[in-house]
């Protein structure tokens, strides 16, 4: 072969490879954000097809262009033209990509590095194959870069997934062997559709008061989060370890319990979340109490008897189960006589032994509830009252949870990291007895199967007289937010909706006064804002 062949084919790949370098970022983020699975990852391709048109009309003009104009031109001189238009074309793409800001970046784990390796391999792969066969290899080349590797990245999935398991595998028997090694750790697992983080955040303040504690951070709450925590962070000198158990498929709590073995177990609540992965609400129950199921004779199962799921559910053990509630007077912890204000909420818990009076920054009926969830297994450990007391006084807010906080000298109640059905409708019932103003931003709910629209629906409904101004981020997804406003004739003139959060957050500048109160109801990854 000649040497222009060898110095076409070189410029060519280098060439097509920057051009493709943004497609294969933005694939590689939105396989990211949704967990690495292709089932998510290709649903959320089918759900977003519309957007992908809408934003490939440029696009699609400047490919059938360079597509005409191959039948027109001679073909080394088209293929040079090719390359220049292409050249100019990622330029401008880079550019663009290195100015854009997102919720959630793409985070260069090791396991996206080695997804990069792949996926750069598998398009030089089809890039000489094209180059090969047919002179049109400059037009089909742009077509792959573009879009093409947005389907590659199934093919990168199965490339790489026994590498992935292998790497996994290997971390968990670690974490398996150092968690064992700790025999008399006191294990306390935590799981249900909402409220998991926050108990655990608030659990830990509290036990931290007696005990060395070691809690899974953020969200950390799968097999590979929690192998991260025990390997990185579980010390000898640690009393507790509170595990945060997160679950979107069948099984995946058998499989934490088999892993971790926890003594007590909580469940904060059950509902539709992750009703897609599931499958069935029926799938969610018995995961979810699956955590229960699991604890040895000698443990003991928390469990919220406000939650209709709980209440109704018949536990397939015989270890000790203790119960509270809000809306239940009925059970071992009972929290009652609740009010809030701008400086957090007052509450009292009965009990068998008297009742108790608490202080805590936090708002929201679901934090009283996850607060006394915390007091029923601080008791359990042997924490007295007066101590249950102070160190309540002290749990900060948590973060991204009806977080209340000043923003560029605003008010806000931050519950950007739970919304789900019961959270937004509590978050709501906070709003209505905030002072002047009330707004609220979202983007809705996601992840709720076929019951997200109605679901959506009924959170518009349930802003009437709770907030009076509404900004929703999202034309296509807010809609059934929108639906359920008009349903309740919400004043159409406060009803606002914004392409992304950050016309959002301008817009509300404008509307609002440092004595209103803003809620950030929801933060959805860039995925899912459409």
């Amino acid at each position: 072969m000649s040497g222009n062949y060898y110095l076409t084919l070189v410029l060519m790949l280098v060439v097509y490879l920057i051009f493709s370098w943004v497609p294969l970022k933005h694939a590689l983020h939105m396989f990211q954000q949704n967990r690495y699975e292709s089932g998510r990852y290709s649903a959320w391709l089918k759900g977003n097809l519309k957007t992908f048109s809408g934003k490939s009309i440029v696009p699609i003009i400047i490919t059938v262009l360079v597509l005409l104009t191959s039948f027109i031109i001679d073909c080394g001189i088209h293929q040079i033209l090719a390359i220049i238009v292409v050249s100019v074309w990622a330029c401008y793409l880079i550019f663009k990509e290195l100015k854009k800001e997102y919720i959630k970046p793409l985070v260069y784990t090791d396991r996206v590095k080695r997804q990069i390796i792949v996926m750069t391999i598998l398009n030089i792969i089809v890039y000489v194959i094209l180059f090969n066969i047919t002179q049109y290899w400059d037009t089909l080349n742009l077509i792959y870069s573009y879009w093409g590797v947005w389907l590659m990245v199934f093919v990168m999935d199965f490339v790489t997934r026994p590498i992935e398991e292998g790497v996994k595998k290997k971390f968990l028997n670690d974490a398996k062997s150092i968690l064992e090694s700790h025999t008399n750790i006191v294990k306390i697992g935590i799981t249900g559709s909402y409220g998991k983080t926050s108990s655990k955040t608030i659990l830990q303040e509290i036990l931290s008061e007696k005990f060395y504690s070691l809690m899974t951070p953020a969200s950390y709450n799968t097999p590979m989060g929690i192998t991260r925590t025990i390997r990185e962070h579980l010390k000898p000198i640690h009393e507790v370890f509170i595990c945060e158990m997160g679950a979107d498929h069948v099984n995946d709590i058998q499989e934490l319990c088999d892993f971790v073995h926890p003594k007590i177990g909580l469940v904060t609540s059950i509902g539709p979340q992750h009703l897609n992965t599931f499958g069935s609400l029926e799938n969610i129950i018995n995961e979810k109490m699956k955590l229960i199921e699991n604890l040895p004779s000698d443990g003991c199962g928390i469990i919220n008897m406000d939650n209709e799921y709980i209440r109704n559910y018949s536990v397939k053990n015989h270890c000790r189960l203790v119960t509270y509630a809000i809306h239940d007077e009925h059970v071992d912890y009972y929290a009652t006589n609740i009010t809030y204000s701008p400086k957090g909420s007052v509450f009292d818990v009965v009990t068998s032994e008297g009742t108790y009076s608490f202080e805590t920054k936090l708002l929201g009926e679901h934090n009283i509830a996850n607060i006394c969830a915390a007091i029923a297994i601080a008791k359990e450990l042997g924490i007295e009252w007066k101590e249950l007391q102070s160190a309540v006084k002290k749990v900060k807010y948590v973060e991204h949870r009806l977080e209340l906080k000043k923003i560029n000298g605003y008010t806000f109640v931050d519950n950007a990291f739970n919304s789900n059905p019961v959270g937004s409708a509590m978050s709501l019932e906070v709003m209505k007895m905030m002072p002047n103003k009330r707004f609220v931003i979202t983007p809705g709910m996601i992840d709720l199967g076929d019951k997200q629209d109605e679901l959506n629906k009924e959170f518009g409904r349930k802003m009437k007289d709770r907030v009076d101004v509404v900004i929703l981020v999202g034309i296509q997804q807010t809609k059934p937010i929108v639906e359920g406003l008009e349903d309740v004739d919400f004043d159409q003139s406060n009803i606002h909706v914004c392409k992304t959060v950050r016309e959002a957050f301008q817009l509300v500048y404008t509307l609002a006064t440092p004595k209103d109160t803003i809620l950030l109801e929801n933060d959805l990854p860039d995925a899912f804002n459409n």
